[in-house]
């Protein structure tokens, strides 16, 4: 099997995923992606990426308890991996030795 890479909204999304910890569901992650990176996105679209990302064994999810402000309908919570946060170290480490190799984005005294 090859190396697994991520897409750019399968990145953001595991990423929120990471950030929610236990409050990751789908609405919430909508609206963590508004509020910290200024995107709109379909709910939709968030979950297939979140079953895609379970798929890959990234993350996992577990349903939630039942509430009134929902009619009784439960959540399903999703948590990161270890391979999930493996996943976003690697990706963190390959970019920033790549962005090192951009002279424009060193800082001076470096």
């Amino acid at each position: 099997m090859g190396k697994e890479y991520l897409g750019e909204f399968e990145e953001l999304v595991l990423t929120m995923v990471g950030i929610l910890q236990e409050e990751a569901y789908g609405n919430a992650i909508v609206g963590e992606i508004k509020e910290r990176a200024g995107r709109e996105v379909l709910l939709s679209a968030v979950h297939v990426t979140l079953y895609r990302l379970e798929d890959k064994g990234l993350i996992k999810s577990k349903m939630g308890g039942a509430t009134n402000a929902r009619g009784g309908r439960r959540k399903r919570i999703f948590t990161i991996t270890n391979a999930g946060l493996a996943m976003l170290r690697a990706i963190k480490e390959m970019r920033t030795d790549l962005w090192k190799l951009i002279p424009q984005l060193k800082f001076a005294g470096r």
